[in-house]
């Protein structure tokens, strides 16, 4: 793993691989003409979405309205049947996900769960693409460059967990930790990466009160510090505590694209969503 630069006490630096250009476009992730089906069903069906640099993107809906799936056709988890995928200009269609993750796409699962073998720190680590298991001898071995390259990728992860409050657990076991606190390492997890792109698929789901506050609170920072998020949620309070934009798909179909408040006053949403406690 090559550096990316001097890491700031705090904040990890964001950026990406330079496989893709940082400043190609201001455009940093399109989804154009999008289409994935399972079996007869199609649950993206001809979604188009430009997300700018920089902005913080929810995508709501109800269950089955293929927000998750469009997730998944961002991140390379899922291969689309028809349409293209474009990082910051670049035509990633074709690339695994494991060659977006290292090209700036960050990914927070719905379902995360940590490493129990290791402490908040290692699980951290993990995001970094790194890990050595070498002992004491082994150790003894090593060349300076290489014990320069662990020191920097544990003050990398130790940077993402300061950034969202868990840093005085870093020596914690990973397995012991409430959900909240789960949530907030998953982040941490993908935010080691230093991604150009987050994508988050419902992170506040099963939170309450603090957590929730915790999260929206860290998510606003990552905003105020220019990193791109894509954000998938249910609750729209929540939402329109964070974005100052909302894509709402129907059925695999984007009905609505505004502000919170465009969204919420526009007729197809409110047919779409009658009688849902989201909005």
């Amino acid at each position: 793993m090559q550096a990316q630069g001097p890491v700031r006490s705090g904040v990890p630096e964001i950026d990406g691989s330079s496989a893709i250009p940082s400043d190609a476009t201001d455009l940093v992730c399109e989804v154009r003409g999008v289409t994935k089906s399972f079996g007869a069903v199609a649950a993206v069906d001809d979604v188009s979405v430009a997300v700018e640099r920089g902005s913080l993107t929810c995508l709501i809906g109800p269950n089955g309205a293929g927000k998750s799936t469009l997730l998944g056709c961002i991140s390379g988890l899922l291969r689309v049947d028809a349409g293209s995928v474009l990082v910051a200009g670049a035509e990633v269609t074709g690339w695994t996900a494991h060659r977006r993750a290292a090209a700036g796409l960050g990914t927070v699962f719905q379902t995360s769960r940590p490493l129990e073998h290791l402490d908040v720190l290692g699980n951290a680590m993990v995001g970094c693409h790194t890990w050595t298991r070498a002992g004491m001898v082994e150790a003894m071995f090593r060349p300076p460059w290489q014990r320069r390259e662990e020191r920097r990728i544990e003050e990398q992860a130790y940077d993402a967990l300061e950034l969202v409050g868990l840093a005085d657990k870093a020596a914690t076991s990973a397995g012991s930790l409430p959900v909240g606190q789960l949530r907030l390492l998953a982040v941490a997890r993908a935010l080691a990466q230093r991604p150009r792109v987050l994508l988050l698929d419902e992170p506040a789901a099963g939170l309450r009160g603090a957590e929730k506050t915790r999260l929206g609170d860290t998510l606003l920072a990552l905003k105020e510090r220019g990193l791109t998020q894509i954000l998938v949620e249910h609750d729209m309070g929540f939402v329109g505590s964070l974005a100052e934009r909302v894509v709402v798909l129907d059925r695999g179909r984007v009905i609505a694209d505004g502000t919170p408040a465009e969204v919420r006053s526009n007729e197809h949403v409110v047919e779409a969503y009658l009688g849902s406690a989201t909005l």
